[in-house]
């Protein structure tokens, strides 16, 4: 019941927000003050990534769009029962496709090995964050030249941890694309398998089933399965969504969700219901996510306990796509 409350409330607010047609929430004094600030930051890591291309590469730097970005984000989470936290973070990437061709380099921080298990990737707020340079990773990747869409496109990347001491890695990662049977369903496979010197071998397979409904509705069932050398188990989720966009600076999305582990033993330690709003409150770059859900964990018997997630996420970089979930 409250879930439904809280859904009636986030579509209303997104109508009412909408009504005077814009690209901004916030006031035009706030505007004036942070639009320059926001282009100087953006312009800086664009330029960052193209004068490092271009002292390991050719001067294709200047005119190819990069996908180099940083991100700050401040999230708040309550779980019923526990203690209210807090955390401020931020991620960047630096991707500098035009060294060679079909050969980048990757500097990044916070790689998908280091962000926890399962459910502790849904949230920035885990016990297991990256902590900054200790989990910066600078190496090349090695892009496939195969459409997913027929064959599967696989792609190989090496490099370091910039730790003490120095902390190599490899990494391999395919992708598939099937349209079924020429129709609206579309499967999605997304594989890694990864080594690092410090914490041994990973393995994580994606599978994404979804279609659209009409042009405002997407159904989606999706499969997690991860492995970790240092917890040595298996880990597991299984997703239904439903993302609602309400327009086009606001989106919806209804998610029933099981968590497990244990390959020999499985069970379910955590199940949940969740509504997730997004919004795009300033010109493409600012968004506020509010994502309330109801948790069944294992740990407490079963029984029904509300969790609260708020997050205000910042974007850097010269282009910017539109919200989505």
């Amino acid at each position: 019941m409250m879930v439904a409350l809280v859904t009636l409330g986030l579509e209303t607010q997104a109508a009412s927000a909408d009504a005077p047609l814009g690209d901004s929430d916030l006031p035009k004094w706030a505007d004036k003050k942070f639009g320059p600030f926001h282009a100087s930051v953006s312009r800086w890591v664009e330029d960052t990534s193209r004068r490092i291309d271009g002292f390991f590469g050719t001067t294709d730097a200047l005119t190819v769009n990069t996908d180099s970005y940083l991100r700050v984000r401040q999230e708040m989470a309550w779980r019923e029962g526990e203690a209210f936290q807090q955390d401020l973070g931020a991620r960047f990437r630096l991707d500098l496709p035009t060294t060679e061709e079909r050969l980048r380099l990757i500097i990044e921080s916070e790689p998908e090995e280091t962000r926890g298990t399962l459910a502790e990737q849904e949230s920035a707020l885990t016990d297991d964050q990256a902590d900054s340079l200790g989990d910066l990773l600078v190496g090349l990747n090695r892009l496939g030249d195969r459409d997913k869409r027929r064959h599967w496109n696989t792609r190989v990347g090496a490099g370091i941890k910039l730790r003490l001491p120095l902390e190599p890695y490899v990494r391999l990662t395919s992708q598939r694309l099937w349209t079924l049977n020429g129709g609206p369903w579309q499967l999605h496979s997304d594989n890694r398998l990864s080594w690092f010197n410090g914490n041994g071998y990973s393995a994580r397979t994606r599978w994404d089933l979804g279609r659209e409904l009409d042009d405002r509705r997407h159904l989606r069932f999706l499969t997690n399965v991860q492995w970790r050398e240092t917890e040595d188990t298996l880990e597991f989720s299984q997703a239904v969504e439903l993302n609602r966009r309400l327009n086009r600076r606001s989106v919806l999305r209804y998610s029933a969700v099981a968590l497990g582990e244990s390959a020999s033993h499985p069970a379910i330690e955590d199940s949940y219901l969740q509504v997730r709003y997004r919004r795009d409150i300033h010109k493409g770059f600012t968004f506020v996510d509010v994502s309330p859900s109801l948790h069944f964990r294992r740990e407490d018997d079963r029984e029904p306990r509300w969790a609260l997630t708020l997050s205000l996420e910042m974007y850097f970089r010269r282009h910017i796509d539109r919200v989505s979930l």
